[in-house]
């Protein structure tokens, strides 16, 4: 008897009182009959289920048994082929195109999750493509009609999996698109998901033809490089302490609030520590010296790079993460309607899918030979410092790194980048060869995986894209593979370095070190020992004594030595030689004649810093003289060691913030006459 078409293969025939019958088929009593049929009858309503109808071998005439099999479920979204261009999802008329590179994936799956179902890690419905319809070339690409209400995306790939080889693929892996907009997990930062995970399953939104925001005639402020003050700001430490005051403390909305500081100290370009999504519970461990909980509250660990961090959002997961983004634009929005560029830190040197122990999230899935830098025997080159190195010179990823700096440049309207260990970008890809990347063989092209490339095919595609070559560029020349480059990074005349030998050599020549006056001379003068023999201007050096990573100004002039105890490992991280003066005692408590010498100390900086020629940038918190307690390298730390005092400011607006803020303006007024 053969049940129906939808099993694999019939079952032999058998008796349907026999205790072998076949599981989908039961004999009915006469009460039970009528509720079946009821049953059966509003499943067939909803073309659910079928019935199928037998009469017992050994049954008297007329006696019927009765089975249901039930129907796959029919797809919510009409599915048709359309284009493999562009990557990403992509709303267009009547329905969502959706494209992603994978060169080496046997199979792929469009895996589409409702909000209810990622709480509960569980795939809403799985749409298989057919690699003769829906791939074209490298790319996996398919056009759904349909509600998309409340519906994220992922993707399944298989293939092979051989990391010797350099392929990862397992399909048990639901994957984030690389050009995902939003992504979605958990909405409130620092909060655990589901049963305590820290790495609950991600999804990406699905984007919407009428996902519209009123820029109200928003446009680019094009400042000259020259006229630039640069103030280096972590979101959500700007407004997270409770002396901030605001409605929306530690997000977006909540850097809002406070634009008007800036304003009045004399800011005229934010540079966002990172933005793209990550996840600040990727370190998360219990603290026994303080007694919390360790973050990545940094952030240089990108899962998405197209993506806002959405935890930075008051809005949380509102709409799948599309009120998110509205209100990363606000900001833009409002920073320049005070006449106040914003830049991006991003991290394009590695990802936080970490080595080859790390989380499958999204690259390694995809296609784990193209987006790393891989050792022939398929380990992870570690430039970064950070477990692996993204393959920026391989030709998919360099598309991909100029395509989402267009995206934040147009759709987001930031002022330009900042590049996190930028000498990466410089070095060879995995497989290097010229005819792969120039498309002709270059003789005695001999080069080998990371050497570093007098013309690096990424920098020069940025340096000369008709739209990022207009916006503000600017490289952090070193990684920690050794290769250091300021004064050498390739430039084309348009990026600007951090100036790590300029903040070197005034720190040394401040505190009093013999033998830097003439160093110092040259830093005041922008440096032309490093820039001028390349054609380069003044404006081309980052000019910094302080940053996010080392001691804060105040504790530059409090502490010889790091204390990073904190941190939970035995002070044995953090840079050793800071070049810092304790001016006599070390430690915040001091005598009034050291603390006078050391407020002293910081007019001297502040006043070096915004004489010298290049662009000066100080660091968040500088203003009224914030410390860390010594700590050097305050990465995992979500609480007051990273937050901006505002009661503090407050009491040192008399003081030194006030003198901050006069020579902000007087170095304006300085540039407004030259």
């Amino acid at each position: 008897m053969m049940l129906s078409s939808h099993l694999a293969s019939p079952p032999p025939p058998l008796s349907l009182r026999s205790p072998d019958a076949h599981p989908l088929l039961c004999t009915e009593t006469p009460s039970r009959l009528l509720q079946r049929r009821r049953r059966r009858r509003d499943l067939e309503r909803t073309g659910l289920a079928l019935t199928v109808r037998a009469r017992a071998g050994g049954a008297a005439p007329g006696e019927v048994e009765t089975a249901m099999v039930e129907r796959p479920r029919p797809s919510s979204f009409q599915v048709s082929r359309v284009r493999p261009t562009p990557l990403g999802a992509t709303a267009c008329v009547g329905g969502v195109n959706f494209s992603v590179y994978s060169s080496s994936a046997a199979s792929a799956t469009l895996c589409l999750i409702s909000l209810a179902d990622l709480n509960e890690s569980r795939v809403t419905e799985e749409i298989s493509l057919d690699p003769m319809i829906n791939r074209t070339g490298d790319v996996w690409h398919v056009f759904l009609k349909g509600d998309f209400t409340d519906v994220l995306y992922g993707y399944k790939f298989d293939g092979k999996y051989s990391p010797e080889e350099g392929h990862r693929y397992d399909a048990s892996h639901i994957l984030l698109d690389p050009y995902a907009k939003a992504v979605i997990s958990r909405g409130e930062y620092g909060v655990l998901g589901p049963d305590g995970d820290c790495w609950p399953q991600m999804a990406c939104m699905v984007p919407s033809d009428g996902d519209e925001f009123d820029w109200e005639g928003d446009l680019p402020l094009k400042y000259h490089p020259k006229d630039l003050i640069i103030y280096e700001m972590h979101v959500r430490g700007f407004t997270r302490h409770d002396s901030s005051k605001t409605d929306f403390p530690g997000t977006y909305r909540g850097v809002v609030e406070k634009l008007d500081h800036l304003k009045e100290l004399g800011i005229n370009c934010i540079e966002l520590m990172p933005c793209h999504e990550f996840n600040e519970l990727e370190y998360f461990s219990y603290n026994t010296v303080l007694g919390d909980y360790k973050m990545n509250f940094w952030g240089y660990s990108t899962i998405n790079y197209f993506s806002p961090m959405v935890r930075y959002s008051s809005a949380g997961l509102s709409s799948c993460g599309q009120d998110a983004i509205n209100e990363f634009k606000t900001l833009i929005k409002e920073a320049h309607k005070r006449g106040i560029e914003v830049l991006l830190d991003v991290v394009f040197n590695h990802t936080a899918e970490g080595n080859e122990n790390g989380p499958v999230l999204s690259f390694r899935g995809i296609d784990n030979s193209v987006y790393y830098m891989l050792a022939p025997k398929g380990e992870f080159y570690n430039y970064s410092g950070c477990g692996n190195t993204l393959n920026c010179n391989h030709p998919a990823v360099r598309q991909f790194i100029v395509d989402c700096l267009r995206y934040w440049a147009t759709e987001m309207h930031v002022d330009g980048f900042r590049f996190d260990l930028a000498s990466i970008l410089t070095r060879s890809s995995s497989l290097w060869d010229a005819a792969n990347v120039f498309g002709k063989p270059i003789e005695g092209d001999l080069l080998t995986t990371g050497t570093p490339l007098s013309s690096p095919p990424l920098i020069d595609m940025i340096s000369n894209d008709p739209i990022l070559r207009g916006v503000k560029l600017i490289a952090e020349a070193w990684d920690t593979g050794g290769l250091y480059q300021v004064g050498t990074f390739p430039h084309w005349g348009i990026w600007s370095e951090w100036n790590g030998k300029y903040r070197d050599v005034v720190r040394q020549f401040i505190k009093g070190t013999d033998g830097f006056s003439g160093a110092f001379a040259e830093s005041l003068c922008g440096s032309p020992n490093l820039y001028q023999e390349g054609g380069r201007r003044p404006w081309n050096s980052v000019n910094f004594v302080c940053a996010h990573d080392g001691f804060t100004l105040a504790d530059l002039v409090s502490y010889n030595d790091k204390h990073n105890l904190v941190n939970g490992e035995d002070n044995n991280d953090g840079e050793s030689h800071n070049n810092s003066w304790n001016c006599g005692q070390e430690g915040e408590f001091a005598g009034i004649s050291v603390k006078r010498l050391r407020k002293r100390q910081m007019r001297n900086f502040f006043v070096c810093l915004m004489v010298s020629q290049g662009i000066p940038m100080l660091y968040m918190g500088d203003e009224y003289g914030h410390t860390k307690g010594g700590n050097n390298n305050s990465y995992c730390h979500d609480n007051y060691i990273n937050y901006f005092r505002w009661d503090k400011k407050e009491e040192s607006s008399s003081d030194f913030y006030r003198f901050c803020s006069l020579m902000t303006k007087f170095r304006q007024y300085i540039i407004a006459l030259s």
